[in-house]
């Protein structure tokens, strides 16, 4: 049975949440959120090759954050139920929604299956990870569909 949520994973969650206000991490949260939609492992590589740029930039500090906090939930660090809640956790959902459909070629392109290893089974460890996941995937459908219409 999973540990009872306890005042220092309020903390920590509380700390965590802290870290994603500030300047640079809303801005890549942003582009990861509303302008990032990568249709294959060659469309996020395009992005994870750029060094030196913004976007590349943004994207591994946004998966990194979240690779770091799902290896606290993973390694029992911090409580699941309180992480899983969507008020906290509905960014990455959202964000491995978007590399989930080729995060296996992602690996072997990188040569690396570690590659948001962690996130995966954070999102994916529960049933109602596995629910949102699914939300989440035909929520970033619609998503796209609306970026493409509009373009």
């Amino acid at each position: 049975m999973a540990k009872k949520p306890t005042v220092a994973d309020a903390q920590l969650i509380l700390q965590l949440y802290e870290l994603r206000r500030e300047a640079e991490m809303r801005k890549a949260r942003a582009w990861w959120a509303g302008e990032f939609f990568p249709e294959s492992a060659e469309d996020f590589l395009k992005v994870g090759w750029a060094m030196g740029t913004e976007e590349n930039a943004w994207l591994r500090q946004v998966g990194g954050y979240w690779g770091i906090v799902a290896s606290f939930v993973n390694a029992g660090v911090l409580n699941e139920q309180l992480f899983l809640q969507p008020g906290f956790s509905g960014e990455l959902f959202l964000i491995y929604s978007k590399i989930h459909p080729f995060v296996k070629d992602l690996r072997k392109a990188l040569n690396d299956p570690n590659a948001f290893l962690e996130v995966e089974k954070a999102v994916t460890r529960t049933k109602w990870g596995k629910n949102r996941l699914k939300f989440m995937m035909t929520r970033v459908a619609a998503m796209r569909e609306r970026r493409r219409a509009n373009s």
